[in-house]
């Protein structure tokens, strides 16, 4: 076979795959961009990021105002600091929501100012190496640069890894995840700090942190939108972070998790940062004017003990 038919084939297999992608997006189901560099025989096991023995903290704090870096400065110094969570010399990996190709404006991909404020708190702090991290929906390299997010995160100290160069392995991962991959420096990483944005879902009404592992996932993770309830609280179950910071900046109200219309798109200037998954799940669904009691993924997360869904414990800063 001649070389350029090798091309051709490739190029109608990547077709068929962007518009198998699409209409799973517009159907509500799960799309992916997904490039095995290499795998290890080994199952890996999903470590704990937190940090253990914090006492007296609030379960998240909120800040608002027009400058999404100082709000996530703001937040993370009343949650007592970054060097609470992250100490000289660990591996960072944050993990934003990248899924798409999307501009800023759009509201569909965690904003790149709270992104790369995290990181520069990271590199204060002594952070040996922070990578920025998703496995996107359109194809990768879009979605971070027109996001705004590589060139944010890249600008602020950061290391960019996407779909197109992860290092995909085998995890130790139960429920409905069961036997999927996971991007091997996410479960190298001494710290991890999960930064979803808050926006619409077509299936589970709204995406915040729960849901947003499902970016460190590989091949095969749309079989978990088939009962995406359980499959979010069994994905919360088994990532645990050091942080959760919860993007409000712009937040996409409707057609999600796409978007793509500025009409779509409501400016709300908040960021919560806590330790709670659930309380920053439950007050970014409150952002949306959603009850978070009416989201099964989030009772069911509660009654797993993830943490209390209770946004009135969340410290809002005046």
């Amino acid at each position: 076979m001649s070389r350029d038919s090798k091309l051709s084939r490739r190029e109608l297999v990547l077709r068929l795959s962007s518009t198998a992608l699409a209409g799973a997006a517009v159907g509500g189901g799960a799309c992916f961009f997904y490039d095995r560099r290499a795998r290890a025989a080994t199952v890996r096991p999903v470590p704990d990021w937190r940090v253990h023995g914090l006492s007296g903290l609030p379960p998240a704090v909120a800040a608002r105002g027009a400058d999404p870096a100082a709000n996530v400065r703001r937040a993370v110094d009343a949650l007592g600091g970054m060097g609470l969570f992250v100490k000289a010399g660990e591996v960072v990996v944050i993990k934003p929501n990248v899924g798409w190709d999307r501009l800023p404006e759009q509201a569909a991909n965690t904003d790149p100012q709270v992104v790369a404020e995290l990181v520069r708190l990271c590199r204060k702090v002594g952070a040996r190496r922070v990578i920025v991290t998703d496995n996107s929906c359109n194809d990768p390299r879009r979605c971070f640069a027109r996001s705004g997010i590589a060139a944010a995160a890249q600008g602020a100290g950061a290391e960019v890894i996407d779909a197109s160069s992860a290092v995909w392995v085998p995890a130790a991962l139960a429920g409905d995840a069961t036997g999927l991959e996971v991007m091997e420096h996410v479960l190298a990483a001494d710290r991890v700090i999960n930064v979803p944005v808050v926006k619409h879902h077509s299936l589970s009404r709204v995406t915040i942190g729960l849901k947003n592992w499902m970016g460190v996932l590989g091949q095969g993770r749309n079989r978990l939108h088939q009962s995406i309830h359980r499959a979010v609280a069994e994905l919360g179950a088994m990532f645990r972070p050091t942080l959760t910071v919860v993007d409000a900046t712009r937040v996409l109200m409707a057609n999600g998790p796409t978007g793509g219309s500025l009409g779509d798109v409501r400016s709300i200037g908040a960021v919560a940062v806590g330790t709670n998954p659930v309380a920053c799940d439950a007050w970014g669904a409150a952002q949306m004017g959603l009850d978070p009691a009416a989201l099964p993924f989030v009772a069911e997360a509660e009654q797993r003990g993830l943490g209390r869904s209770d946004v009135a414990a969340v410290k809002e800063l005046g």
